[in-house]
C-alpha cells in the first residue's frame, strides 16, 4: 500500500487499485473520488514499494517489490486520457522513484536495493542508464531543488550520493543507518539510527530513554555545515507544511523545529536559502511573540513589521492595545500605511495616537506627504483630525484632495472663517459650485451678504471658476437657475431684491419665480414706506414691472399680490388687461368713485353693455343725491336703446332722492320716440293695406283675363330678347340661356326668389315661435315646477333673440326693424289666408 499527494490530488495504491481523489471537490462531505483503475505488473499481483506522481500529473510512476515499474502516461485523472505500461522489471525491490523535468526533457529515477536507473520518458522507447551498482532502503531517497541542480539524492549506511540523469554527482559521508532522507528549502534532512548514550533532546520525552534512539540532522550542504540536530523516539515521518518543518513521531506528537533561542539562526538561514515569504513571516511572527512574552515590545514591534502584508494586523494591534504601548503601536501603523495596506480603522487608529502622543512634527509629516505618496484613506483622516480639533489639519487635508464638502464644513461650522469658504466656493467647477451654494447659501449669506450676492449675480449668469478649474476647452461660461437660490436670501430683502434686479436686466429670459419674488418685494417696500416721494418711486417701480408682460401666464397669482398689498393701481391695470370690465366697476363702486363708475361705462360701454345697467341700479341704490350722475347713465341707455322704460322706472324706485324730475326728460323722449313710432307703423300699415288690395285685384286680372308679356330685354342681362325666352307672370322675361344660368329652380323667377324666400323665411320663423309659444304656456301651466321649465327652454335658446338681416333703408334703428319685420309678417300672412 503506498499514496502520494500533488496539486490537491491524493494518489492511493491498494493492492491491485488505483485511486485518485479530487480535494478540492465533495461527494458526500468527501473528497471525490475522479479515478479507480488496476495497475499491476503482468498477471502476478505483488506488493507495491513506491510511489510518484510527475507535478504537471501527466505521469505516475509505482514501484513493486518484484522489481516492477509501472508507468502510467497521459491526465492520470482520467480513464480516456491515459495507458498504463511496464517500464522497467528486475529481481531487485524497487526503493525509490522521482521524477525530473528539465526543460521539455522528463527523466525517471529508479532505485532499487543493488543498483540506480535513469529512465528518459521524453523520448520514444525510453532510453535508460545505469548510474551505480548500489541502491538503498526504503524512504531513503529524494530528488533535490534547483539549488541543488535537481539532483537524485540517494543515502547509504556510510555516504549519501547525488546523481544526474546522465552521471553520478558528489557524495557525503554521514554516519549512521539512514532511516528517512527528505529535501526541504535547500536542506537534507536525514533520519538515522543513533545507538550511542546522547543527553535527553529538547524534543524527547520526560522520562529516561533507554530503547534506540534516532537522530534528526539538518545539513546545509553548500555551506557545508549543520543547520540543525536533535535526537527523537520513534520518528514516523518528517513533514514540510506551511513554511515549517514538522517531525510526527510514533507517539502522536507533532514537534516545530523553532524554538526559543533558534530563531535568529533560522531566519538567517531561511534568507540565505530563499524561503518564501510565508515562510519567513511565520518566522518573524513566532520571533515576535516570543520577544512579547519575555516583555521586549521594542524588539517584538521591530520583528511585526516585518510580517506586514503576510499577517492579519489586528493580531499586532491588539497585543500592543492591550499592552498600552502607544509608541510601539505608532511605530507599527507607520509602516502599515507607508506599505499602502491600512484601511480606515488603522487610520483613524494612528491619527488618534499622534493625538494622544500631542506629536504634531509627527502629525504633519504623516499628512503633508505628495500626491504620490499617500498611504492612507483621506477622508478618514479629516473626520479624526476634526473631531480632534486639528482643524487646520484637517482643512490642509481636505483642500488639498479636493474633499470639497468636508473643507466648507470645517470653514463655516468649525473655524468661522466665512471670507475664505465663500472664496474657496468661487474656485469650485460650476456643479460643485451651485450645490455648495444651495448647501451654505443661507449661513453665507447671513455673516458676508454683500459678497455673498455678488457670487450669486455671477453662479447664474456666467460663471467662470476663479482658477480655471473647469479645463481650458470651456469658451462659455454656465449659468444656474436663478430661482433655486431665492431662498437664500431669507430675512435679506435688500440682497435679494439687487439680486432679483441685477437677473431681470441682464436675463430677460428668467424664470417666472425670479419676476413673482421681485414683483411682492416692490410692493412689501412700497406699502411700509412712509416716504411720500420714495414710495411715489416704488410705486412706479411696481407698475413699470406689472406692466412689463411678464406675469400674463400667472395673472392670477399677480391680482392676489396687488390685492393683498392694497395696490389700487396695479389691480385696475389687470383687471384691465384681463378684460375684467365688470371688476373694474364693482371696485370703484365699492371705493365710492362716482365719476370713475361713469368713466368705466364710457371706456368699456361698447363691449359690455350691460356695465351702463349695472352703473344705473348702483346710483338707484344710493341714498345721497346722485341726479348727474342718474342723468348721465339714462342719457347713454335711451341713446343706445338698452333698457325698456319700465324696467329703468322700477330700478330708480330703490333710490328715495331719485324724484321725477330726474327721468322726466328721458320719459318725454321716450315717449316722443314711441309716438313718431306709433305714427311710422300706421303709414306703413295704411302702405301694406293699399298694398295688399293691388295684388288682390293683380290676381283676379290674372285669374280672369290674359296676361300680355311685353317685356324687350332680358332681366338678367338687360339685351335684347330673343327666342327661345322664358316668362313670368311677374312681368320679368328672360333668355333661356340666362334663365338655366342664374335660376335655381324651373318655377321660381330669379329676379323675384330672394325676396319670395326673404318673406317665406319670416313666416315659418312666425309659426315657430307660435308654436314654441303654446306649448311653453301649456308646460308651464301643467307642471309642478314652472322654474325648472323656464330654465329648461332658457337652456334650448328658445328666448334668445331673433335677428333677421334685411335690406330696409338705413337710418333705421333695431327696435324698428323688428316692429316692421312683424308688421309685414303679419300682413303677407293675412294675405295667404
Amino acid at each position: 500500500m503506498a499514496a502520494y499527494l500533488q496539486w490537491r490530488r491524493f494518489v492511493f495504491f491498494d493492492r491491485e487499485t488505483v485511486k485518485v481523489w479530487n480535494l478540492e471537490k465533495r461527494d458526500g462531505g468527501n473528497p471525490l473520488c475522479t479515478r479507480i483503475f488496476p495497475a499491476i505488473p503482468g498477471n502476478k499481483p505483488t506488493v507495491v514499494s513506491c510511489l510518484t506522481v510527475h507535478e504537471n500529473l501527466n505521469f505516475m510512476a509505482i514501484g513493486f517489490a518484484d522489481g516492477s515499474v509501472v508507468l502510467t502516461k497521459g491526465d492520470i485523472t482520467r480513464d480516456r486520457h491515459s495507458k498504463t505500461q511496464i517500464l522497467h522489471e528486475g529481481s531487485y525491490p524497487v526503493t525509490g522513484l522521482a521524477f525530473r523535468q528539465s526543460g521539455k526533457t522528463t527523466h525517471l529515477f529508479v532505485v532499487t536495493t543493488e543498483n540506480i536507473q535513469s529512465y528518459m520518458l521524453s523520448v520514444k522507447d525510453y532510453p535508460h542508464l545505469e548510474l551505480d551498482t548500489h541502491g538503498c532502503g526504503l524512504r531513503c531517497s529524494s530528488l533535490s531543488d534547483p539549488s541543488q541542480d535537481l539532483q537524485f539524492i540517494v543515502a547509504g549506511n556510510e555516504c549519501v550520493y547525488l546523481y544526474q540523469p546522465d552521471e553520478c554527482g558528489p557524495c557525503f559521508a554521514f554516519e549512521g543507518q539512514k532511516l528517512i532522507v527528505h529535501w526541504y528549502r535547500g536542506y537534507l534532512i536525514i533520519v538515522s539510527k543513533d545507538r550511542k548514550t546522547s543527553p535527553k533532546s529538547e524534543f524527547a520525552g520526560n522520562e529516561a530513554q533507554n530503547s534506540d534512539k534516532q537522530v534528526l540532522n539538518i545539513y546545509d550542504l553548500c555551506n557545508k555545515f549543520i543547520a540543525y540536530s536533535s535526537i527523537f523516539d520513534d520518528i514516523v515521518d518528517v513533514l514540510a507544511e506551511w513554511g515549517s518543518l514538522y517531525v510526527l513521531t510514533r507517539d502522536g506528537k507533532i514537534h516545530m523545529l523553532f524554538r526559543k533561542n533558534l530563531f535568529e539562526m533560522a531566519i538567517n538561514l531561511a534568507k540565505s536559502h530563499h524561503l518564501d515569504s510565508d515562510g519567513l513571516s511565520e518566522i518573524f511572527r513566532q520571533y515576535g511573540d516570543h520577544l512579547y512574552n519575555k516583555g521586549n515590545h521594542d524588539g517584538a514591534i521591530q520583528q511585526y513589521i516585518r510580517t506586514i502584508g503576510k499577517l492579519e494586523p489586528s493580531y499586532v494591534i491588539r497585543k500592543f492595545l492591550d499592552a498600552q504601548r502607544i509608541h510601539n503601536l505608532t511605530a507599527y501603523l507607520q509602516m502599515l500605511h507607508l506599505q499602502s495596506l491600512a484601511n480606515a480603522d488603522h487610520t483613524t487608529l494612528l491619527l488618534n495616537c499622534y493625538t494622544k502622543l500631542k506629536d504634531s512634527s509627527k502629525l504633519e509629516e504623516f499628512i503633508k506627504t505628495s500626491e504620490s505618496e499617500v498611504h492612507f484613506d483621506v477622508e478618514t483622516a479629516i473626520k479624526v483630525l476634526r473631531q480632534a480639533g486639528y482643524y487646520s489639519h484637517a482643512v490642509y487635508l481636505a483642500e488639498k484632495h479636493e474633499h470639497h464638502e468636508w473643507y466648507l464644513k470645517i470653514q463655516l461650522e468649525d473655524i468661522k472663517n466665512y471670507q475664505e469658504a465663500l472664496h474657496y466656493i468661487g474656485k469650485l467647477p460650476f456643479e460643485q459650485a451651485e450645490s455648495n451654494m444651495k448647501r451654505y447659501g443661507k449661513i453665507l449669506m447671513h455673516h458676508v451678504p454683500n459678497e455673498t450676492t455678488e457670487l450669486l449675480k455671477i453662479l447664474c449668469t456666467d460663471y467662470r471658476p476663479l482658477g480655471g478649474n473647469e479645463g481650458p476647452g470651456m469658451l462659455e461660461g454656465k449659468k444656474a437657475n436663478s430661482e433655486e437660490f431665492i431662498p437664500v436670501f431669507a430675512n435679506n430683502s435688500r440682497e435679494l431684491k439687487a439680486f432679483l434686479e441685477h437677473m431681470t436686466e441682464v436675463q430677460a429670459d428668467s424664470p417666472q419665480g425670479v419676476y413673482d419674488t421681485l414683483l411682492e418685494l416692490r410692493l412689501q417696500n412700497w406699502a411700509h414706506e412712509q416716504d411720500e416721494q420714495l414710495k411715489e418711486k416704488l410705486h412706479s417701480e411696481a407698475l413699470t414691472l406689472l406692466k412689463s408682460g411678464r406675469f400674463k401666464t400667472v395673472f392670477d397669482k399677480a391680482l392676489v399680490l396687488c390685492q393683498m398689498h392694497n395696490f389700487k393701481d396695479g389691480v385696475l391695470y389687470l383687471y384691465e388687461q384681463g378684460k375684467l370690465f365688470q371688476q373694474i366697476m364693482h371696485y370703484h363702486m365699492q371705493n365710492e368713485q362716482y365719476k370713475k363708475v361713469i368713466e368705466v361705462c364710457e371706456l368699456y360701454g361698447d363691449q359690455e353693455a350691460c356695465l351702463w345697467e349695472q352703473a344705473l341700479g348702483y346710483f338707484a341704490r344710493k341714498e345721497e343725491n346722485c341726479k348727474e350722475y342718474i342723468a348721465a347713465v339714462l342719457k347713454h341707455i335711451e341713446n343706445k336703446n338698452l333698457m325698456p322704460p319700465l324696467l329703468v322706472v322700477q330700478t330708480l324706485a330703490h333710490n328715495s332722492t331719485a324724484t321725477l324730475s330726474v327721468i322726466k326728460d328721458y320719459l318725454v323722449n321716450k315717449l316722443q320716440k314711441q309716438s313718431c313710432q306709433i305714427e311710422q307703423d300706421e303709414q306703413r300699415i295704411q302702405k301694406y293695406q293699399e298694398e295688399t288690395t293691388r295684388i288682390r285685384l293683380e290676381i283676379e286680372e290674372l285669374k280672369a283675363s290674359p296676361k300680355i308679356f311685353q317685356k324687350t330685354k332680358c332681366s338678367i342681362c338687360t339685351s335684347a330678347l330673343e327666342l327661345p325666352s322664358v316668362h313670368f307672370l311677374c312681368g320679368h322675361s328672360f333668355h333661356q340661356h340666362c334663365f338655366e344660368s342664374y335660376s335655381e329652380s324651373d318655377s321660381e323667377c330669379p329676379t323675384c326668389m330672394p325676396e319670395n324666400r326673404k318673406v317665406m323665411d319670416m313666416i315659418r320663423a312666425q309659426e315657430q315661435k307660435r308654436d314654441l309659444h303654446d306649448q311653453f304656456q301649456h308646460q308651464l301651466k301643467c307642471s309642478n315646477d314652472g322654474f325648472s321649465v323656464v330654465a329648461d327652454y332658457f337652456g334650448r335658446g328658445v328666448f334668445n333673440k331673433l335677428t333677421l338681416i334685411t335690406d330696409l333703408p338705413s337710418g333705421k334703428t333695431a327696435t324698428t326693424i323688428e316692429a316692421g319685420l312683424q308688421r309685414e309678417l303679419l300682413i303677407h300672412t293675412k294675405r295667404s289666408t
